[in-house]
């Protein structure tokens, strides 16, 4: 699928308007949810194509964040064979006690996933416990960049951060779309 496609279906699929308050504290008139786009098998399996094409060469692990993060995750590492974990926002204090299930990060490459990002506060903190966890972080890749605040928070942290599309992208695939 053409990416100017996909940024209407995703903007169709799952752009809300109303009152909405973000994992930032911020409120925002404009909302995407995520869940609405990757519990839909066909809109997924067309984010994951082109988002393949932007994971850095030598990523070992994709690291899908609780909970967005993980479906995305999931169908990136169906596409590339890459293996995935799946990171807990704090590890559980039960069983195992692990903060990443599934694929072992330890001393691996490691491409965080995620859905949207705002601020990337939540990332910022991912990013320290898998650090912490011998995990060699250097990437994040998502969906929707949703304000430069996120990229300018990640980078300063000396992480790559990749971005399928910006949320003015999507506004405007919308914008384009109803003119035709």
């Amino acid at each position: 699928m053409e990416r100017k496609l996909l940024a209407k279906q995703i903007y169709e699929t799952a752009h809300l308007t109303g009152s909405f308050k973000l994992r930032s504290g911020k409120e925002s008139n404009d909302y995407f949810d995520k869940y609405l786009f990757e519990s839909n098998p066909g809109l997924l399996s067309e984010i994951a194509e082109h988002l393949s094409e932007l994971i850095p060469s030598g990523t070992e692990v994709l690291a899908g964040l609780e909970m967005g993060g993980i479906p995305v995750a999931t169908a990136l590492s169906l596409k590339t064979g890459i293996p995935a974990a799946f990171v807990r926002k704090k590890a559980k204090e039960y069983g195992t006690c692990k903060l990443a299930e599934g694929f072992e990060v330890e001393g691996k490459t490691v491409c965080i996933i995620e859905d949207v990002v705002t601020t990337g506060g939540q990332i910022l903190l991912s990013v320290t416990d898998l650090r912490n966890a011998g995990a060699k972080v250097v990437s994040v890749l998502c969906v929707i960049e949703r304000e430069q605040q996120g990229r300018n928070n990640l980078e300063s942290d000396g992480l790559n951060f990749y971005s399928l599309f910006k949320m003015e992208e999507l506004l405007e695939a919308s914008a384009t779309s109803n003119l035709t």
